[in-house]
């Protein structure tokens, strides 16, 4: 149990990404039927913004911030100054997500090009420091590294879907 539970949190962002989907999976079954297309993307889009942007960055704010020493040897890195630095912005990043998450309204494509800009850079430097030192450390080559492209990915296409299906008029979750 200790070894799954240090998984689950050294991994938060496919933790956090499976809890939303258990979050969105709840909210449907509360929600009427028949689900329309567009009630199904509200809840995994709104969750999605709750768990993998709002909650995600917080954790990543907290990890950063306060515990630096321990965030930095999960990379594989020196702890850094620059460190508390990436921690505010993912403090930023949540407080949008969050906002995201009760308002649905273009607010919903700062919470996810914010983070993409920063997901992908980082994805970016980790590949080159695999490339460059070899360093496959948890934190620099595992899920973080697959979650930093994939989390993106799947709020862009969350993004379009909404706007293709008008999900932002459909209301699942407590929020307004």
């Amino acid at each position: 149990m200790a070894d799954l539970i240090r998984f689950a949190m050294m991994n938060f962002t496919l933790t956090l990404l499976i809890f939303g989907l258990i979050a969105s999976a709840m909210a449907l079954l509360r929600a009427p039927r028949p689900w329309t297309p567009a009630v199904v993307i509200e809840a995994l889009f709104a969750y999605f913004l709750l768990f993998s942007i709002a909650i995600s960055n917080f954790y990543n704010f907290g990890a950063h911030v306060f515990f630096g020493d321990v965030a930095a040897r999960m990379i594989g890195w020196a702890q850094s100054p620059f460190q508390a630095e990436v921690g505010y912005a993912s403090l930023g990043f949540a407080v949008v997500g969050l906002l995201a998450f009760f308002r649905r309204t273009e607010l919903r494509i700062a919470a996810i090009v914010g983070p993409a800009c920063f997901l992908w850079g980082a994805a970016v430097g980790h590949v080159l420091d695999i490339l460059r030192t070899h360093n496959m450390a948890p934190g620099n080559a595992g899920v973080i590294l697959y979650t930093d492209v994939l989390i993106p990915l799947l709020g862009f296409l969350l993004l379009w879907l909404q706007h293709r299906h008008g999900a932002r008029a459909v209301t699942v979750t407590n929020g307004g």
